[in-house]
């Protein structure tokens, strides 16, 4: 068990991804959509958010998500050659809060990597970040920035 907050407590993301994020989400809709976002390392080492990648929901449900295999196949290959890795899994909650559900910690395979979720159940799109590390979830701050 991770005592205290395993970190980062807080990450930049550019508004311009966060935008990305939000627009697959309402694409996607009535299921939840899923994506990575690569970085140059993993959030827990410090590692900084390069591009956002969005990927099939092989579930195509509006309860859960699973990213396509051939998607996470694909991306594992690519972000290897490339030296970098899975920063963030992201995906949608359609009818409840930006909150990891029991679901979500359960299927959380990746505890150096963040997990973002994009809220669609109210008006405005709310997205949040966690650390998911051995079934506790640890809020990260999620600071917006300009895109450089």
């Amino acid at each position: 068990m991770v005592s205290g907050h395993p970190g980062p407590a807080s990450v930049e993301l550019s508004a311009t991804m966060i935008q990305a994020m939000i627009d697959h989400a309402r694409a996607e809709y009535p299921n939840e959509m899923c994506g990575v976002i690569v970085g140059d390392r993993v959030a827990s080492e410090g590692g900084r958010a390069l591009r956002w990648v969005p990927t099939r929901n092989l579930a195509a449900s509006p309860l859960r998500y699973e990213i396509h295999p051939d998607d996470l196949l694909r991306l594992t290959i690519e972000a290897d050659e490339a030296d970098e890795e899975f920063w963030a899994i992201a995906h949608s909650h359609t009818h409840s809060p930006a909150r990891p559900s029991l679901t979500d910690i359960g299927l959380a395979l990746y505890p150096d990597a963040l997990y973002i979720l994009v809220s669609l159940a109210d008006p405005e799109p709310a997205i949040s970040a966690s650390r998911i590390v051995d079934g506790e979830v640890y809020p990260v701050e999620v600071v917006v920035v300009s895109a450089t």
